[in-house]
């Protein structure tokens, strides 16, 4: 008996089977093999079409049941994870009428502060937690401002999670923690945010249907199970955010815990059982996947979106894929903490909501072609990103979140020795690795939706640690010295 988990990223969609009793991921998957492309036909937009992900998934599922050697009946359960904040929109014949716009597309940003502004910042903060921002709701108006005869059309609009899941099962549903990303979930109500809705002009009937992150949601239609390769009838029982999912994969379900990734974005998601909320926005937060009406919990977000992009991007067009990963690594440590004040500010893959939505760009202050080399710009790059991090994580510290240990899956920025020992040595925080993913959690996801396990604990039986850093708190100073030097340059930047 398994189940099966999608984890539909930016990157690529992944497959993860588990097997049920043991909790052991037994085979896993990956399309494509090399990254999806994600499309800019504007400077700020970032699309990708979901048909895409669709044929994507399906090549995994196929895939990783091949790697498992078990039949398509053995699997009991499908969960999926998902890249958030993304927009789809389909007509009435679940037609995809437009490329979806994606996480880090920043064109949005303008109609999100005109409704803060119009709606009341006190109010839009007491009943979303969040300015709309560049959310998925803002992304919706524009279409409609924009694009008016897509917009005539458009029978559902749904998060790329939802998507997968219609054209699995052909039921367009959603959850309360999805909208939340979304900012369409009033907190005080504990409802969708019908006032948002409203003050933007959305038709009333484009809402998807609520169901819980941990049901059914919909079955395998024949056509959809014959394309993945999968009996019909399964039932998806789990869906979330990746960045929810993530924490849910770590067994991150309680106040005062903390997950992380750091592939394309870098993320830092504490769990709080308070409604608190950044004024200004920087970080956010959601209803996450554990919350409930009794037990309340609420994952607080922040987010870099230039991480593993920007040392993806060093390889690839500065070294022409000319060595490594682990080579540069090894090149990095050949500089001094601090680069030599050479400071890299990483934010070059559009808005950053942690710098209230400006696109700054992403750059290299104070470069001095007689004392920089390669090792300087490399260093340079993976401290600027968990710098770009901790002036984050200062701000999640004044909503109530506070960072002691943070757990991570063993996997992208993570098997970079030095960019772990920056972040550790940096926050005083212990950093667990773990044997999971987005895929492997949104498999045990599926699990606890079926209701085949009665707990978490049930659920996370076979995650165990593999590597644990320790913060060199004699290192602590110099590495605290380096970060206010790269402070200082950004907030120099950003007042000009």
């Amino acid at each position: 008996m398994y189940f099966l988990g999608f984890d539909l990223g930016s990157s690529s969609v992944k497959a993860c089977l588990v097997e049920a009793d043991s909790g052991k991921a037994v085979a896993s998957a990956f399309f494509p093999e090399t990254e999806m492309a994600i499309d800019a036909p504007q400077p700020g937009f970032a699309e990708q079409h979901p048909d895409n992900w669709w044929q994507n998934a399906c090549n995994a599922s196929k895939a990783v049941l091949t790697k498992a050697g078990i039949r398509s009946d053995d699997v009991k359960a499908i969960g999926i994870s998902y890249q958030m904040h993304g927009l789809v929109v389909v007509d009435r014949d679940m037609n995809v009428l437009r490329p979806s716009i994606i996480w880090c597309d920043s064109r949005a940003a303008p109609y999100g502060s005109k409704a803060f502004d119009a709606l009341g910042h006190d109010r839009v903060l007491k009943h979303l937690l969040n300015s709309p921002g560049n959310f998925t709701a803002a992304k919706l108006a524009w279409v409609k401002a924009n694009e008016p005869d897509t917009y005539a059309r458009v029978a559902h609009f749904m998060l790329p999670g939802d998507y997968l899941a219609a054209r699995m099962t052909g039921e367009v549903v959603t959850t309360a923690s999805g909208l939340s990303e979304g900012t369409l979930w009033d907190f005080q109500a504990d409802q969708p945010a019908q006032f948002l809705f409203d003050h933007f002009g959305f038709d009333a009937g484009l809402m998807p249907t609520l169901r819980p992150t941990f049901a059914e949601q919909g079955q395998l239609s024949a056509a959809a199970a014959a394309e993945l390769g999968l009996s019909a009838g399964t039932p998806v029982t789990y869906r979330a955010g990746d960045q929810p999912n993530n924490a849910l994969s770590l067994n991150v379900l309680e106040p005062g815990q903390i997950a992380a990734t750091a592939g394309t974005s870098g993320v830092v998601y504490g769990v709080s059982d308070q409604a608190k909320y950044d004024p200004q926005s920087r970080v956010n937060t959601f209803l996450h996947v554990s919350h409930t009406a009794e037990a309340p919990r609420y994952g607080v977000l922040l987010c870099v979106n230039g991480t593993g992009s920007l040392n993806s991007w060093l390889r690839n067009q500065v070294l022409r894929r000319s060595i490594s990963y682990n080579e540069m690594n090894d090149l990095a440590h050949e500089a001094p903490v601090g680069a030599d004040g050479l400071v890299c500010l990483p934010f070059g893959n559009g808005a950053e909501r942690v710098l209230e939505n400006v696109d700054l760009g992403a750059s290299f202050q104070g470069l001095q072609f007689n004392r920089h080399g390669l090792p300087h710009m490399i260093r340079s790059a993976q401290e600027g990103i968990v710098f770009a991090l901790y002036y984050g994580i200062k701000v999640m510290e004044s909503v109530g979140v506070g960072i002691q240990t943070v757990r991570a899956g063993e996997a992208n920025m993570f098997l970079s020795p030095l960019f772990r020992d920056t972040l550790a040595n940096l926050t005083g925080a212990v950093i667990e690795l773990y044997n999971t993913d987005g895929a492997q959690g949104a498999a045990r996801g599926a699990g606890l939706g079926l209701g085949y396990y009665k707990s978490a604990a049930e659920a996370f039986t076979g995650l165990t640690v593999t590597k644990t850093i320790e913060p060199d708190m004699r290192a602590q100073q110099a590495y605290r010295d380096a970060y206010g030097n790269w402070q200082e340059t950004l907030e120099t930047i950003l007042k000009r």
